[in-house]
């Protein structure tokens, strides 16, 4: 079973579950997810692979669904399901093969579709750290950025850099995600389709959600609403968090 951190809430209303995306955790989404409990629990999950959860050896899209079905079955569904970029799929995923776990589903920056860009250069960045003697976050930092100019790159990963553990260790499974690299920038087209309410929230500054996109969207999930939200690149929950979560309260509760 995945690692979940819990937010309490009014146990009237359906749980609303949160899917983090590549190289993140449910830490990342501590902030949103605890502003959005109250009116309803939430739970956010550190995926396979990840964080806390268990290490597999295969990380494909139907796995991921799978592990997100057994927490729901286990909490009770139906639930709201918020997935972002790899958690994004796996929800979309899940939806079309068990659209009765969901009542709402929210997708956030990402299409079902194929994409050709790989996270492979940052699984070598990741591996290639000397973690030798490692003591402080700032001093890993210097280290990562002989390989990563940006600063908020470097900032995102060393979040899941366990500096506690003796030695200090990644909390991802980096020989495996980088050896499935293929299944998680693709897309499994699955078939199927979702008539519950969905909404597809991007960045407008990304270019994850291209117009032809749009009508693939629709195909199979027809209610689907897509907005943007100006300002925002991929990790629009980061760059826009007041205005990514008054989005997603306003359609949960919609």
């Amino acid at each position: 079973m995945l690692a979940i951190t819990r937010y309490e809430g009014d146990t009237s209303a359906p749980t609303l579950l949160i899917a983090h995306g590549l190289f993140g955790s449910a830490r990342n989404w501590n902030v949103i997810a605890k502003r959005l409990s109250g009116p309803r629990p939430v739970i956010s999950v550190d995926m396979r692979n990840h964080g806390e959860s268990p290490w597999f050896d295969s990380h494909s899209y139907a796995d991921l669904a799978g592990d997100l079905a057994e927490v729901i079955e286990a909490e009770g569904a139906p639930v709201d399901l918020l997935g972002h970029s790899m958690g994004g799929k796996s929800a979309m995923v899940l939806a079309l093969a068990r659209p009765e776990l969901i009542r709402r589903l929210v997708v956030a920056d990402i299409a079902p579709v194929a994409y050709s860009h790989t996270q492979g250069h940052l699984v070598e960045a990741m591996r290639g750290l000397d973690l030798t003697g490692l003591t402080s976050r700032s001093e890993a930092d210097k280290r990562l950025a002989a390989s990563i100019n940006t600063a908020s790159v470097r900032a995102f990963l060393l979040q899941s850099l366990d500096l506690k553990a003796s030695p200090p260790r990644w909390r991802l499974n980096l020989n495996v995600l980088d050896r499935e690299m293929d299944k998680i920038v693709g897309w499994p087209a699955p078939e199927g389709e979702f008539t519950g309410p969905a909404m597809f929230i991007a960045g407008a500054e990304s270019d994850y959600i291209q117009p032809d996109a749009r009508p693939l969207i629709k195909a199979q999930f027809p209610k689907a609403r897509q907005i943007k939200i100006p300002g925002a690149g991929h990790w629009l929950h980061a760059e826009k968090p007041r205005e990514f979560e008054a989005a997603v309260e306003a359609f949960l509760s919609a």
